[in-house]
């Protein structure tokens, strides 16, 4: 049920809340926000909103940068993490306009909503539901320096077998073996149990949570299906809540695809379905895998425009450090059942019509979740209406490991970018799929590219430690 402002105010007397947030989102996928004292929120500020300054946030907005945040009631959550009771918000920006303020187009929670409102006009579906798979890494200390003198970073996890000479109790996990290992060896479980009470406190529904593969602390959290747009404010939430409880565990979380090497990556698996009027449209008893016409297309989109959305689900350098064999993460572009070396995996166990999907398995949660579930939506509308079918385009299915293809084989099949740059090249010559319908604006489109690009020049400047192993000698 939409809660009303009479419910806000509801909440704010019944909870002793002292302050109210408002939680906004920058270009690049981080929350900022703004606090006010509850005494002072009322209807008018549901209506009139709270200024900012867009061009703060890496908008390059058209328009004055001067917009106002709009808060959405339906989002209220009281703040765990707060000492002083704290009511927190988000909603979304808008221009400053008259009769009435319009939506600011680049903001991202505004791109998701116009995904939605797209594929609702294309009569496709009503409903995108999505599944995102957590993947972090919890550390005991991190540090790095990047100065003329100095150019390094340190990580430590107690359990990691790299402490199999210090840690004193010989509670070690070996190298790549910590895939659901038990306690005493899972030493984190407490504060991801805590964690997902958090979650579920701010109506994120969880299915699991359990140590991934690599053995320095790295950890996945699950949530149920939800509505895309709820599980795009959800995955912000997700990610605050697992930065905030790792602090008070004396941890520090990290979504960094590949902070450690020789060790497992850490991915954001995308599940996605489509519903029409309450019915799955991605069934099929006939279809291969049990999905239906329409979910080929859906997945002919995605694995057609794979490389410029690889500039959106896997913005930073780090990410296609991720991208490589021998680890799980996908590097081919194709389909198939139950097999992780493909970059869309369609899982055996989903059996009902209304379970029955696909996962996209190349995102990352350096992402800024808007922009990425929107893109997603868009690539795959886009097969839907030019009846892209993946199989005559020869992405598949690939029912065979493809890590273990002679390199004849392996040469005929299409990759994924290996580089930011790449990516971006990709992205520059490939977007009328994401502008379709007005969704992204293109002046987001050629800010976006241009500031990724200065990040990656920016960071081929900085000489590698690795670089020094090398080279030095030479």
């Amino acid at each position: 049920m939409a809660k009303s402002v009479q419910d806000i105010m509801s909440m704010i007397r019944e909870n002793g809340i002292k302050m109210v947030d408002f939680k906004m989102v920058d270009v690049s996928g981080q929350y900022r926000h703004v606090t006010i004292p509850a005494q002072n929120f009322s209807e008018d500020t549901m209506k009139s909103g709270i200024g900012f300054d867009a061009s703060n946030y890496g908008y390059a907005v058209v328009e004055k940068s001067d917009m106002v945040f709009i808060p959405d009631p339906d989002t209220a959550v009281i703040d765990p993490f707060c000492e002083i009771p704290t009511l927190s918000m988000t909603g979304d920006a808008m221009i400053i306009a008259s009769p009435e303020n319009k939506p600011l187009s680049q903001y991202p929670r505004n791109i998701i909503k116009a995904a939605v409102a797209h594929m609702q006009a294309s009569g496709v579906a009503d409903t995108m539901k999505i599944l995102p798979e957590f993947e972090f890494y919890l550390f005991d200390q991190v540090g790095w320096e990047v100065s003329p003198n100095c150019i390094g970073a340190s990580i430590d996890a107690q359990q990691s077998y790299w402490n199999s000479a210090t840690e004193g109790k010989g509670v070690i996990v070996p190298k790549q073996k910590a895939y659901h290992i038990a306690k005493p060896f899972d030493r984190a479980y407490e504060a991801r149990s805590e964690m997902c009470m958090h979650m579920l406190d701010a109506g994120i529904e969880i299915n699991y949570h359990h140590p991934e593969v690599a053995a320095s602390g790295q950890f996945e959290i699950e949530p149920q299906l939800g509505e895309v747009v709820h599980m795009a404010d959800a995955t912000m939430m997700i990610k605050y809540i697992i930065h905030n409880t790792a602090l008070k565990y004396g941890k520090s979380a990290t979504f960094m695809p590949k902070p450690i090497y020789g060790e497992a990556g850490s991915g954001m698996h995308v599940h996605m379905l489509l519903f029409k009027d309450g019915q799955p449209v991605f069934s099929d008893d006939n279809g291969y895998a049990h999905l239906s016409e329409t979910a080929h297309y859906f997945m002919g989109g995605l694995l057609k425009h794979i490389a410029s959305l690889c500039a959106l689900t896997n913005p930073s350098t780090n990410s296609f450090k991720r991208l490589v064999p021998g680890f799980e993460a996908p590097v081919t572009v194709g389909y198939a059942t139950s097999n992780r070396s493909a970059v869309i995996r369609i899982p055996a166990y989903a059996k009902s019509p209304d379970k029955r999907r696909f996962e996209l398995r190349n995102p990352d949660a350096t992402c800024n979740p808007y922009f990425c579930y929107a893109a997603i939506l868009m690539a795959g509308l886009d097969g839907i209406k030019n009846k892209i079918d993946p199989h005559a385009c020869g992405w598949g299915p690939y029912d065979v490991n493809l890590y273990h293809l002679s390199d004849e084989e392996k040469a005929k099949l299409h990759h994924l970018p290996t580089s930011l740059p790449e990516a971006l090249d990709a992205l520059e010559a490939d977007h009328d799929y994401l502008t379709e319908g007005g969704v992204f604006p293109i002046e987001l489109i050629n800010s976006f590219i241009k500031t990724k690009r200065e990040e990656c020049r920016a960071m081929a400047a900085i000489p590698h430690p690795a670089e020094f192993e090398k080279y030095y000698n030479l």
